[in-house]
């Protein structure tokens, strides 16, 4: 048998490999401990990035007990017609109003002086593409919640021919609620769906003199020919409350997109009656109409649960 010899190496070089292993295996055991720490132990990505887990930031808390309201939309929030023929009575508004027979949201949310903590920006006639003029009016007071009612006049035109399209509503809305939003980021937001207007013709039209008063133009593409009941004419009238559905489902959708808007079905919903319409046009709410939408508003708005 041969004997191979084999050379034998220094002393100091074999301490030298015996230290470099155990460095390479320190560094080894230590890169898979680091790995395991991050994130509680939930391990790490493909390619041994941590996986990070973005914090979901609260919905912000819906308030009732408030200091100002701003209101906002079109001739019902004014009153129209609620105490004169063809003139405004604000203090009747179902928002804003002073008087004691409506119990309006004010009265009923502002607990200090809310006379002189809530404000009043509706106009008769206004229409979706006036909303971002009455925001930026009403921005300036900072109030704490604003409430819009508006888009009765989009479809209430001479002809159904001239009614706001769908897409530009939206559209309008959606510019409104931006417009809301760069101004009053914290400022809560009510928002009244569009009344049934084929309930207020079929409530109406029941008063002779209500109809004499039509006449002057109120809401032509609803109200013209109001004993017309051909089936053009209700085919018409039926056009009118769909184009009104479609405006609330765009206020729904945007609304529900914003954690500080509720918006009111109930009130395309209610079913009217001649005793709440005006009883110099009888179409426009009446005192007890205004204090029946104060109320359907007050129960939105102090649920409890977020929209």
């Amino acid at each position: 048998m041969t004997t191979i010899n084999r050379p034998v190496r220094p002393r100091r070089h074999r301490l030298a490999a015996r230290a470099g292993l155990a460095a390479g295996t320190a560094t080894a055991l230590l890169a898979v401990l680091t790995g395991c720490a991050g994130d509680g132990g939930s391990g790490t990505a493909h390619g041994g990035a941590k996986t990070k887990h973005p914090a979901t930031k609260p919905a912000p808390a819906w308030r009732t007990a408030l200091h100002s309201i701003a209101a906002l939309g079109d001739s019902i929030t004014v009153g129209f017609d609620a105490c004169t023929v063809l003139s405004e009575c604000p203090e009747v508004s179902w928002a804003t109003g002073t008087d004691p027979r409506v119990d309006s949201l004010a009265r009923r949310l502002v607990k200090a002086n809310p006379a002189a903590h809530s404000w009043n920006y509706a106009r008769t006639g206004a229409l979706m593409s006036d909303l971002p003029e009455q925001i930026t009016e009403a921005a300036a007071r900072r109030p704490e919640l604003v409430t819009v009612l508006i888009g009765a006049n989009d479809a209430c035109r001479s002809d159904v021919r001239a009614m706001t399209s769908p897409d530009a509503f939206r559209a309008g809305f959606e510019r409104s609620m931006k417009t809301l939003r760069r101004a009053l980021p914290h400022t809560q937001v009510y928002v009244a769906a569009v009344p049934d207007l084929l309930r207020l013709w079929s409530e109406g039209r029941k008063n002779p003199l209500g109809k004499q008063v039509w006449k002057l133009g109120i809401c032509g593409s609803m109200l013209r020919d109001p004993d017309d009941l051909t089936k053009p004419a209700q085919e018409r009238r039926n056009g009118v409350r769909e184009r009104v559905m479609a405006y609330n489902e765009a206020l729904s959708e945007v609304c529900a997109r914003d954690a500080l808007c509720r918006f009111d079905r109930s009130v395309f919903d209610y079913r009217f009656t001649e005793r709440q319409l005006s009883t110099w046009d009888w179409f426009h709410p009446g005192a007890r109409g205004q204090q029946q939408l104060a109320e359907l508003a007050f129960r939105t708005i102090t649920r409890r649960e977020n929209a």
